[in-house]
Formats: structure tokens, C-alpha cells, sequence
């Protein structure tokens, strides 16, 4: 065997592996879009509380910025085409109408600006950082996304305003923000293992 087909399957089993970790991370975010199913208690104001989050940043953690946004992708693509991935086992290209879906696609944001700014420096301060920031995004675009979403083509609720949206994300707000520290401290010691994304 030559040197440069050792170095062609090396490159083929690499790009084997990319894929099945862009598909296990796929595969947890639809875990956790439907936490909810077993405790339906989790929605506030129509906004389901759920693992998303967790997982687009982790994704972004450790698999990088590229990888990350594509697993997302490769999620948020499932359920359009009408696989019950979304939260409440949602699906379908009619999904783009709700006003959740903003969280969705910023998922796949959230999950390459985390992956970008680890890629920047690797320790376990940067991974922290990073997904703290990966949540501020998230609440930031989504919850915009949803309050146009009800002001321009989504019945809103009576009474529904900017603050109340806010006020809708502020129950998960602790959750998120432990998890996201969670998900720095974890990220940072698989990604050692892993070495994906470098």
C-alpha cells in the first residue's frame, strides 16, 4: 500500500467518523426537543422547556464549528421533512410557522459561534465562555424571532407583548445557564478524547 492510499483512507475513515458524530448529536437533539413528553409540565407560555439548547452548544463544543452547525442542520432538515423531531414530536414544513422555529435555526448559530470561539483557544475557561454565550444567543434571537412571529403571522395570545415574551423565557432561564457551564466542563474533557474538529 502506497503512502499516498494510506493517507486517501485515512482521509475516508476520517470523514466516516465526522458523520456518525454529526449523526449522534442529531440524534440528541431530538432526545432532547421532547423532554417534554414525559413531563408536559415543561411548557410555560407555549415555550416548551427543553435539552436543545444543551446539546446545539455541545455540539458546537465538540465537534467544532463546522461539524456542530451541520448536525444541527442535520437535525432541523429531519424534521422539516416531516420526521416528529421537534419539540412535542413536531414535524413537517409546517413547523416554519411556528413561533418557536426561531430557536431552531439559531440552534445551528448557537452551535458554530460556540465552535468558533473554542477553536480560538482551547481551555477550560474558553469553553465556558463560549457556552454561556452560545445561550445568549440563543434567548436573544429566538425570543425576538418568536415575538415577531406573533406580531406578524402567528395568532398571539391576548395581552401578549414584548415583555411577556421575556417573561416566557425567564423559567428556563436558570436551567439553561447551569447546564450551559455543565456543558463547557464536559465539552472540554470529551473534546480532549474525541479530538474531533481540529
Amino acid at each position: 500500500m502506497t503512502t499516498q492510499t494510506a493517507n486517501s483512507n485515512s482521509k475516508s475513515k476520517l470523514k466516516t467518523v465526522e458523520l456518525v458524530y454529526c449523526g449522534i448529536f442529531a440524534t440528541l437533539m431530538m432526545i432532547g426537543a421532547n423532554i417534554t413528553s414525559f413531563a408536559p409540565f415543561m411548557v410555560v407560555g407555549g415555550v416548551p422547556i427543553t435539552l436543545q439548547a444543551f446539546f446545539a452548544v455541545l455540539a458546537g463544543l465538540v465537534l467544532g464549528s463546522r461539524l456542530g452547525a451541520i448536525s444541527v442542520t442535520v437535525y432541523m432538515l429531519v424534521g422539516l421533512a416531516g420526521a416528529p423531531v421537534f419539540a412535542r414530536f413536531g414535524g413537517g414544513l409546517s413547523s416554519l410557522l411556528n413561533p418557536t422555529f426561531g430557536f431552531i435555526v439559531t440552534f445551528i448559530l448557537v452551535a458554530y459561534i460556540v465552535g468558533k470561539i473554542v477553536e480560538y483557544k482551547r481551555s477550560k475557561k474558553m469553553y465556558i465562555t463560549a457556552a454561556l454565550v452560545g445561550t445568549i444567543i440563543s434567548y436573544l434571537v429566538g425570543t425576538n424571532w418568536m415575538y415577531a412571529a406573533y406580531m406578524l403571522w402567528f395568532s398571539a395570545p391576548e395581552g401578549f407583548s414584548y415583555k411577556l415574551a421575556w417573561a416566557w423565557m425567564m423559567p428556563p432561564l436558570p436551567k439553561d445557564i447551569i447546564l450551559a457551564v455543565f456543558a463547557g466542563i464536559f465539552g472540554f474533557r470529551i473534546q480532549k478524547i474525541l479530538k474531533v474538529g481540529k
